[in-house]
């Protein structure tokens, strides 16, 4: 069995760069999103819209994924992270909380580009992704033109794939296991047997065929999220013929395919970039720097110079640690994130 890895400290409370804009896509208090660009890129770089985990409670909020976005924003993406309701929070859950998310979606990436000026951020669907509860959000979001005309959440966009960490993919499931003490009843207002249609809206698992690629990556050592659920998805989308593949790490628990210092970040980068291929400018200025699916590791990026190339990653993501942080482990207040 492999050992689990011991991080250096927790990634839930470790200080990150700020982000370059926070955008507003609603009215709400929480309708605000953290806009982190790519630094030199030798072409306007994919969008990545990134839906926070917590069990879609109040308890958590976006600030937690700080490491994360920087560490995508230095490997090429454009990273947009919205906030949304959330049970314990006024109008959260059922049905507050899928309609902030698809706001997000559907406004967000306009939102971004203008932030960013022209040139910055590529045009056309944005890439979803998302960890634990938000998978789930992630997953529900690229599906809702399978919803029917007659939903106010229904849309003809599609997105470009889905990348999920950790994602709650069943939600019927969380709610019969009982993952996150009832979270998925809080979520929902009560169980699929009171409430089945309202779960055949927003399961994941009853979305398919989803019509984009999915790539799930899932620890193996996961005792929050079960890796079972990933691969039950993966096995329900590629029936339906869907192109999903699941990665299960080994060792790997339920933060460490958010943290960009963690073993588990190399199979999260090959999913990220076999879906969304990036392009770096090298310190010379020329476009050197590809991986078009060619991040270290994932087939096109091999031997010492993938090692160089992940050693400098690592290094990058220290050094930022180091230069806005406080020290290892600081409790970080929660940001009110309002412009």
């Amino acid at each position: 069995m492999v050992a689990a890895w011991t991080p250096p400290d927790d990634v839930l409370t470790r200080p990150a760069p700020p982000p370059d804009h926070v955008i507003r896509y609603g009215t709400g208090l929480e309708h605000v999103a953290d806009i982190r660009l790519p630094g030199a890129i030798s072409r306007p770089a994919p969008l990545v819209i990134f839906l926070h985990g917590g069990f879609w409670r109040a308890a958590y909020d976006r600030s937690h994924t700080g490491p994360l976005a920087a560490a995508l924003a230095a490997a090429g993406y454009a990273v947009c992270v919205p906030e949304f309701r959330r049970t314990g929070q006024p109008g959260g859950g059922w049905p507050g909380t899928f309609e902030d998310v698809a706001a997000a979606v559907d406004r967000a990436p306009a939102l971004a580009r203008e932030a960013a000026g022209p040139g910055v951020i590529a045009d056309g669907p944005a890439l979803l992704a998302g960890h634990s509860a938000g998978g789930h959000l992630a997953l529900w979001g690229a599906g809702r033109h399978l919803l029917g005309p007659g939903s106010g959440w229904h849309t003809d966009t599609r997105a470009r794939g889905v990348v999920v960490l950790a994602g709650v993919s069943g939600l019927t499931d969380c709610y019969y296991q009982g993952l996150g003490n009832g979270a998925a009843a809080a979520l929902m207002g009560g169980g699929p047997a009171r409430f089945p249609q309202r779960y055949r809206a927003a399961d994941p698992a009853a979305m398919l065929p989803l019509g984009c690629p999915v790539r799930l990556v899932h620890g193996s050592l996961d005792d929050v999220v079960p890796p079972a659920m990933s691969q039950g998805y993966a096995a329900l989308g590629r029936a339906a013929g869907d192109d999903t593949t699941v990665a299960e790490v080994p060792g790997a628990s339920h933060l460490d395919v958010i943290d960009p210092l963690s073993p588990a970040w190399l199979q999260v980068m090959t999913a990220f970039t076999d879906l969304a291929p990036v392009a770096l400018l090298s310190p010379s200025g020329a476009s050197g720097a590809c991986w078009p699916g060619g991040w270290p590791g994932n087939g096109l990026g091999t031997g010492d110079s993938a090692r160089r190339r992940w050693a400098l990653y690592a290094r990058l993501a220290r050094m930022c640690q180091s230069r806005w942080g406080t020290r290892p482990g600081r409790l970080i207040k929660t940001r009110s994130g309002r412009p």
